[in-house]
């Protein structure tokens, strides 16, 4: 398939997901060999995440690693942990102010600023990891997102990792029915936030680094980040009991790569189409890194004694009511939210039609003879 980038470089993506070893990649990186002229640049990345976290860290490294390869090292990024450069949940900003020409980040923690920008990463019962690809680069998403980001932030955003489907949190005590919900203090961002403050918790939107001393304190009742692999390293099994499970709100959460749009015109094509590969890439091995070791940790997690705890259907039945709600308060009261949410509603019920025939109907069928 072929991605065509705001500054008009195209870049074809192939399936593999090591860039050294496809067309697309070779293309880039015998270009950049060729051009004398290409200029030595050097930037700073923002992200919102803590270098401990080395699969969500990890995603901004391999970006910055494959486009330094991509262009002969004449291009290098170097990514910075979270309050280094900006508060984790501030990554936007400094990116658009241009205080910082590059970021790594999750939309969803700037819904204050635009509920729209939610797609990006993920909206409480929408898209799995590969549905949100399928939008993104198929469907149209990506590119109705990059009008949206220019417009209101003067910053151009290319997907770069994706975790896969979510836990559904840790909670300091068992939660059974809504009204449980009912005055906790909650680490939860995004829409799932004010989908869940629709059925009493109080939210608090807190970086991935801050999260274990709030749930150990009590000054939080309960906290969700990803899940089990990232979760054992900030240590979250030792501030809370129960585990709950299906995250609903992040089926399948894509992050991103933010670029300040007066920063991206200035690159030469090559290097935006390097900037464009080298975020497929991490886009892609995120995901398979997330998916091959959650596995292992969730079974250290309950062998050390967690509690894995499914969310009640009575609690699932109210929170996608409230989501529904939620969707049809925002298109009311936000043009670009309607726009966006009528392409992505279109194409959610057209993917997860397909899905539901053929490849929910064998794993249903897999899961249930399984031993």
């Amino acid at each position: 398939m072929a991605t065509k980038a705001a500054g008009g470089a195209v870049i074809g993506l192939a399936a593999g997901c090591t860039f050294g070893a496809t067309p697309a990649a070779q293309e880039i990186q015998q270009a950049a060999a060729q051009d004398a002229a290409l200029p030595e640049l050097k930037w700073q990345m923002a992200t919102s995440w803590p270098v401990a976290l080395d699969t969500i860290f990890g995603g901004a490294q391999t970006f910055v690693e494959a486009v330094k390869a991509l262009t002969g090292g004449r291009f290098v990024i170097e990514p910075r942990a979270a309050g280094e450069l900006a508060p984790g949940t501030q990554v936007l900003d400094v990116v658009s102010q241009g205080a910082v020409p590059i970021g790594h980040t999750a939309s969803y923690y700037y819904v204050g600023k635009s509920p729209a920008v939610a797609f990006g990463t993920t909206v409480p019962f929408g898209l799995t990891a590969q549905q949100q690809n399928a939008w993104f680069y198929e469907g149209g998403g990506l590119a109705i997102l990059q009008e949206l980001y220019q417009e209101k932030f003067n910053v151009i955003q290319f997907p770069a990792g994706n975790t896969g489907a979510q836990m559904g949190g840790w909670f300091r005590k068992e939660i059974n029915t809504p009204a449980d919900l009912n005055g906790l203090k909650m680490r939860i961002p995004g829409l799932g936030g004010q989908v869940m403050a629709k059925l009493g918790v109080t939210v608090q939107v807190l970086p991935g680094g801050e999260i274990f001393q709030a749930l150990q304190t009590g000054a939080i009742d309960a906290a969700e980040w990803v899940g089990p692999y990232d979760d054992e390293r900030l240590g979250l099994n030792k501030a809370a009991e129960f585990y709950y499970y299906p995250g609903w709100w992040e089926p399948g959460p894509a992050l991103e790569v933010e670029i300040n749009l007066d920063e991206w015109k200035k690159l030469p094509e090559l290097y935006q189409a390097a900037i464009q590969y080298a975020a497929y890439v991490a886009n892609m091995t995120m995901l398979a890194s997330y998916d091959a070791r959650n596995g292992a940790a969730l079974q250290r997690l309950v062998e050390g004694g967690t509690k894995l705890r499914p969310y009640s259907e009575e609690i699932l039945v109210a929170a996608k009511a409230a989501a529904d709600e939620l969707y049809e308060e925002f298109s009311a009261a936000d043009a670009d939210f309607a726009r966006i949410y009528k392409e992505w509603d279109a194409f959610r019920k057209s993917v997860q039609g397909w899905h539901d025939i053929n490849e929910y109907s064998m794993m249903n069928f897999v899961h249930g003879t399984l031993g």
